[in-house]
């Protein structure tokens, strides 16, 4: 296939595998199938659509839905009529909604797929031009299958290599998020890259769950499809997540941390770890227990799992290792198209994010600050000259902003952000990520943030997690101060940490205190609890509970 954007790409798609189902859409009870030919009708019919709003040229409409077939095909028919997609977070409020609207000066958007669009509408202004999926609930402004009453458009448009194709604004862990500027080339480059080096060569059949307005589902799920002709299977919801990847058995699967610790609980859940290893330590017994688990979750073809986002726990992953599902972690950004380093090849060094990609760049700066450059890059961020500016070395580096060290094999650990550090009140600074990682081989803590301004010691907050439901308060109790002396056992003194804090109100990118891509906000957790540390931090007992 030769193509020089995304745009291209599907193109050719369009005409040479005109019958290869392209999009899978679970509606109650069935599978709504779009082959690639059937898609393009509907894509080109909303473009002419789009076209006929008279917008000026490289005008950007807005994307508000969760994951589904109806969002790939916006997106390509929003490039189709010369204009710039920019995807919103579908679990945004409504004050993120309208920043991101106003900020990006969209003209349109699209509504679509939402848990409470009831708190969003106010949103979005009566001037943007608004446009609704079907099957999914809003029936906003016009409505897309009206638009199918138009001609479908005759011309195939191939934007420029340079051309701005979409602006995605980060989910933004610290401070207001910044809007990404991406061009079709970057897309391309990336795309590419990924496929090259994934060895991803034929269709493929792909599950996607994670936001599509995350450079990762972007990069690895949009952009590879577009480039293999393969299929794209979406959730029909949360409920309905783990039957449907059951139904798909996709051949390549992507999660954050996050879901394969879920993954992992829901299977302890119905065979506790004791049970698991004693049949795992059977020959014969261990080789039908691995199939059939691996089937239940939906990796019976899985040949490729990639893990982002976050760095994913060792214990985690050498769990999933032992039931021979290989978890290749790799490492990216919005800002670099989520391209950057990958555990690819034959060699996946397990609590790494691997090596660089073989097409790109990479070195440190004195503080250990990871810089990379290629093609896929952004241009910079929108409207925002001195944050583009900051964000370069003079020499056409990008700085992540994250820490990482280097091993005798090349491979990278993120040792964690360059900004999260904290100092406590003995003056000594403290990096929080590497110690919280060390916590996460409790099963019982589902998510962690150490924190330690204004105290001699850091402490660290906690939410428990399902697998601890069962248990009684003892037993946790017991469970978290076994870990607590584990884990200061290899810290430095000034490093240990003084007081395990149980909060009772779970972090959820509903409260605030989780983004759309499941990294904690610590600032957010700082802002409700730092008022807390004294006291907390005077207590008696090494493991509090609030």
């Amino acid at each position: 296939m030769i193509a020089s954007t995304p745009l291209e790409a599907f193109y050719y798609w369009e005409k040479n595998s005109p019958d290869q189902p392209f999009l899978r859409q679970p509606l109650p009870g069935q599978w709504k199938i779009y082959t690639y030919k059937q898609a393009g009708i509907e894509i080109r019919k909303v473009a002419n659509a789009l076209k006929a709003l008279h917008l000026a040229p490289q005008s950007k409409i807005a994307i508000l839905s969760k994951n589904c077939a109806h969002w790939i095909m916006a997106d390509l028919a929003i490039w189709m009529a010369g204009y710039i997609s920019v995807p919103i977070y579908p679990t945004l409020s409504a004050t993120g909604i309208q920043y991101i609207v106003e900020h990006s000066e969209a003209k349109a958007i699209f509504i679509g797929k939402l848990d409470d669009f009831g708190k969003q509408r106010a949103a979005i202004a009566s001037s943007v031009h608004k446009i609704s999926f079907p099957f999914y609930g809003p029936n906003e402004g016009s409505l897309w299958d009206d638009l199918l009453n138009t001609s479908p458009l005759a011309e195939s448009p191939l934007p420029a290599a340079i051309d701005i194709a979409s602006i995605m604004y980060s989910s933004g862990t610290t401070g207001t998020p910044k809007g990404v500027v991406l061009t079709f080339g970057a897309f391309d480059f990336v795309a590419k890259s990924l496929a090259k080096n994934l060895y991803i060569h034929k269709p493929e059949q792909f599950f996607s769950y994670l936001p599509l307005s995350h450079i990762a589902e972007r990069s690895y799920i949009e952009m590879l499809v577009f480039y293999s002709g393969s299929t794209i299977s979406f959730t029909e919801s949360l409920d309905k997540f783990g039957d449907n990847l059951r139904e798909v058995q996709p051949t390549l699967f992507g999660g954050v941390p996050r879901i394969f610790a879920k993954i992992q609980e829901g299977v302890l859940l119905k065979m506790p770890q004791q049970k698991l290893d004693r049949l795992l330590s059977i020959p014969i017994v261990s080789w039908i227990v691995k199939k059939t688990i691996r089937k239940k979750l939906g990796f019976s073809k899985t040949h490729l799992i990639v893990g982002g986002a976050a760095p994913i726990p060792v214990p985690l992953l050498t769990w999933f290792a032992k039931l021979g599902i290989e978890i290749r972690e790799v490492y990216g950004m919005t800002e670099n198209g989520g391209y950057s380093h990958g555990n690819h090849g034959t060699t996946v060094k397990i609590g790494t994010v691997g090596k660089p990609w073989p097409d790109i760049e990479t070195k440190f700066t004195a503080e250990g600050e990871i810089l990379t450059k290629h093609a896929g890059l952004m241009l910079g961020y929108y409207k925002d000259e001195e944050s583009t500016r900051q964000s370069f070395t003079s020499d056409g580096f990008l700085k992540t902003g994250d820490k990482g060290i280097v091993d005798a094999d090349g491979y990278l650990t993120i040792t964690g952000r360059v900004k999260d550090q904290f100092k406590t009140d003995k003056a000594k600074f403290i990096a929080p990520a590497p110690i919280e990682m060390k916590f996460t081989s409790n099963k019982d803590i589902d998510s962690i943030c150490v924190v330690g301004m204004g105290i001699p010691q850091p402490i660290a907050l906690v939410v428990l997690s399902g697998l601890a439901t069962g248990k009684s308060k003892a037993e946790i109790v017991e469970g978290l101060q076994a870990t607590l002396d584990a884990v200061n056992a290899t810290l430095e003194h000034y490093e240990r940490i003084e007081k395990v804090v149980v909060l009772s109100e779970s972090w959820t990118i509903e409260n605030g205190f989780i983004t759309p891509s499941l990294k904690v906000k610590r600032h957010e957790i700082e802002k409700v609890h730092a008022a807390s540390y004294i006291d907390w931090y005077k207590q008696k007992d090494k493991i509090l509970w609030s």
